[in-house]
């Protein structure tokens, strides 16, 4: 398949994190995250997010969003999240047919939700016939490659708290978030001021985007929602047998500050992307690139015959708005190419 720019998933695996399996496949090992991999790099969550983190390790990304809400909501609870959130939008219903909970979705500008906006859905407490609001999910980055600043998670959390909710973050693209977050302040923001220092209940932190093979994690951030987590995971089919190997892979991702270097480079090629596109004829980026994503409006005759050269998602086929993901393996001339090809199918 030719490299283009349909998703970071499409993107092959680090050669750290190739090494770091090679490493973790010798002698035995305990199942089941009873192996000295997995205690080792518990300890590191804890490093990253704070001395109360308890990390457990899933096969994907929806399974850590599923577990997280299974830790906060019961059948009866639902969740306000954004139109157009993960777990609405890309997880098949996962969250509604393993929670059993409802999604309350909020129309948003750019991908973020508000303290107004999540207000609109707070209504009907105690009232048998609704469904009881008992959770915010926030994307950070988001599915537009927008980013909430520490300030806005906070008042996000308070809100949360005030109505005595939770609030998760989706962090798949967080490395990507982190990094970019530090470069518009100008000093170093940890994981643990993004998320812990802010209020943040609970996490799904992910690598399989930024570099590794597979393995995703759920993080519990508040030690009240840590409750019969490992029966949870079991009964969700996410429990890893040989979790050494999810394990290692996140070891060598943190210690090599492998997920910075990722991170910022998908970063920078999505700016230089941008930087090419801005301010052509016939397109409009629809949303500030401040991740790895860029999301332009063009005609549609144009970005379907620039299918035939590259593969990307429509994003909106109704407004004619597609996305373009960069990788940590995107390069410069990938991206040289790309915009040559635009111009050229834009000139037809």
């Amino acid at each position: 398949m030719k490299r283009g720019f349909g998703s970071d998933n499409h993107s092959g695996i680090s050669p750290e994190i190739l090494e770091a399996i090679k490493n973790a496949n010798v002698e035995h090992a305990l199942a089941y995250g009873d192996d000295e991999y997995c205690k080792c790099t518990e300890e590191l969550f804890k490093d990253l997010f704070g001395s109360q983190a308890k990390v457990y390790f899933v096969f994907n990304g929806t399974g850590a969003n599923v577990l997280n809400i299974d830790a906060m909501c019961r059948s009866h609870h639902a969740v306000v999240c954004a139109e157009t959130a993960h777990i609405n939008v890309d997880e098949c219903g996962a969250p509604q047919r393993i929670v059993g909970s409802k999604l309350l979705t909020v129309p948003t500008p750019d991908g973020k939700l508000t303290p107004d906006l999540v207000r609109t859905q707070l209504h009907g407490f105690g009232f048998e016939h609704h469904s009881q609001p008992r959770a915010i999910s926030i994307t950070q980055s988001t599915e537009l490659g927008t980013l909430y600043t520490l300030e806005e998670i906070k008042a996000l959390a308070d809100l949360a708290h005030e109505y005595d909710m939770y609030l998760h973050m989706d962090g798949a693209r967080l490395a990507n978030a982190i990094v970019s977050l530090s470069k518009q302040l100008g000093r170093e923001v940890s994981f643990k001021e993004m998320t812990t220092d802010q209020g943040v209940d609970c996490l799904s932190f992910g690598g399989t985007k930024n570099g590794l093979l597979m393995g995703e994690s759920a993080v519990i951030l508040n030690p009240a929602l840590d409750v019969d987590m490992k029966y949870r995971r079991k009964q969700m089919t996410q429990l890893c047998s040989k979790m050494r190997f999810v394990a290692a892979q996140f070891e060598a991702y943190i210690t090599t500050g492998l997920w910075r270097r990722n991170a910022e480079h998908s970063n920078a090629m999505a700016q230089l992307l941008y930087n090419g596109l801005k301010d052509m004829a016939g397109v409009k980026v629809m949303y500030p690139v401040q991740a790895n994503g860029v999301f332009v409006q063009m005609p549609r005759d144009v970005w379907h015959d620039l299918l035939n050269e590259y593969f990307f998602y429509d994003w909106d086929e109704a407004e004619n708005v597609v996305r373009f993901m960069c990788s940590f393996d995107t390069t410069e001339q990938d991206i040289a190419n790309f915009i040559a090809a635009i111009k050229r199918v834009m000139e037809r």
